[in-house]
């Protein structure tokens, strides 16, 4: 997921994403845990998404507090 596509969305939204976001990085270790994934780039990228989620719901916390 593109930072744009997170900055649109709002605090609780973004909360939901990174629960799914970790769901399915939780799901992946599983796969390579038992030698069914694939693909294990994208562990790294599910990390990286779960990183970037973060980051932009910590910038918009401390947006919203300097705001008041």
């Amino acid at each position: 997921m593109k930072a744009t596509e997170l900055r649109q969305k709002d605090v609780a939204g973004l909360e939901t994403e990174i629960k799914a976001l970790q769901k399915a990085h939780f799901g992946l270790r599983m796969q390579k845990a038992t030698q069914q994934v694939t693909n294990t780039a994208s562990l790294r990228s599910a990390r990286r998404d779960i990183a970037r989620a973060k980051t932009i719901l910590v910038e918009k916390q401390s947006a919203d507090k300097s705001a008041k």
